[in-house]
């Protein structure tokens, strides 16, 4: 190939056998076709190679690049940096990516230059026996819009990462995933938003997210809860800096162990926590109670509370009460 596509998909793979061909496969099904699809092999030692091989011979919008730093940081900055599209998308070995998906996310980056990123609607596939990536994946298909994604940011990853597209030069200018003790894809995320990168989702479903039980995300420390927690208080400490009138001082909504554990990360960061709101009475000088308005409703508010329903309540509660998402709270659990 010679001329330069219109899109690079990047698509890491290690020891992916089983999936690995259903997922070319529904690349090179897309109704959108001026594509190249980026293969990193990443040390495999089972048949992926030959898998991914075969194609390349069969369709030269296929490249097969190996990767021996182990790592889907290093494969997938591997891939990007041989990219030639305008624009890039992120696939994984084990999902499917629906024929329409590279259409829908091109037409939008088209015809909307001021979006840096887009994602979509995401089907879960998986194995799920109790219910927390279904119900993941049913509160990420509900966040959708620019100023959706952009308030709960910090809530926590609000787009399956396989199946984003953003421009190159959001690459070029800021890089790719960093490799750390943290989510690298939660960080490039985060990392966007600080720059003021605006974000969309299509309306129309572009993944099967297939999350089996040996994926990255179920398996290794750097997508625990913690991690996550400890991540966002970096960029958390750094938007709270730009956007809260009463920087660095806040109060936790969140008076229980693990809320008080977790905030001590954005102490870390200069954040200065004046008091803890909490659903229950008590003698302690540090909580408040949180029918007792008026002791905090000067205080810009951070919710680490992380029940699903809780997280509900409160910003129904604040909202109620006249406060402003973004302005005067954020939910951050």
């Amino acid at each position: 190939m010679t001329d330069a596509p219109k899109v690079s998909i990047v698509l890491p793979f290690h020891n992916s056998e089983s999936t690995l061909e259903k997922a070319i496969q529904s690349i090179v099904g897309q109704f959108f076709i001026d594509f190249e699809l980026l293969l990193i092999d990443n040390r495999s030692t089972d048949g992926s190679s030959a898998i991914a091989e075969e194609f390349s011979k069969r369709d030269s919008r296929i490249q097969l690049i190996t990767e021996n730093q182990i790592g889907v940081v290093f494969a997938a900055n591997n891939g990007m940096s041989k990219s030639r599209g305008d624009y890039i998308a992120r696939m994984d070995a084990d999902d499917i990516s629906l024929p329409n998906r590279i259409r829908d996310q091109v037409k939008v980056l088209d015809t909307q230059p001021e979006i840096g990123l887009v994602s979509g609607q995401v089907r879960y596939a998986g194995d799920d026996s109790n219910g927390g990536f279904v119900r993941y994946v049913h509160w990420s298909n509900g966040i959708s819009k620019e100023e959706e994604l952009y308030l709960n940011q910090f809530v926590e990853y609000p787009i399956v990462n396989p199946s984003i597209m953003f421009r190159r030069e959001l690459y070029e200018k800021y890089g790719g995933y960093e490799d750390g003790s943290f989510p690298e894809d939660y960080e490039f995320f985060l990392r966007l938003q600080s720059y003021n990168i605006r974000m969309t989702k299509t309306d129309s479903v572009v993944l099967e997210w297939n999350d089996l039980p040996h994926r990255l995300t179920r398996t290794s420390d750097k997508y625990t809860q913690e991690a996550f927690f400890k991540i966002k208080a970096k960029y958390l400490a750094k938007w709270l800096k730009k956007n809260n009138p009463r920087h660095p001082r806040v109060m936790i909504w969140g008076g229980g162990k693990l809320a008080r554990k977790r905030s001590k990360y954005l102490q870390q960061y200069g954040i200065v926590i004046d008091s803890f709101i909490d659903v229950r009475k008590s003698n302690k000088p540090e909580l408040i109670y949180y029918k007792d308005f008026d002791l905090f409703k000067s205080a810009f508010i951070l919710s680490y509370v992380s029940s699903w329903d809780a997280r509900d309540l409160i910003r129904s509660f604040l909202n109620e009460h006249a406060c402003i998402e973004g302005k005067d709270y954020l939910i951050c659990g």
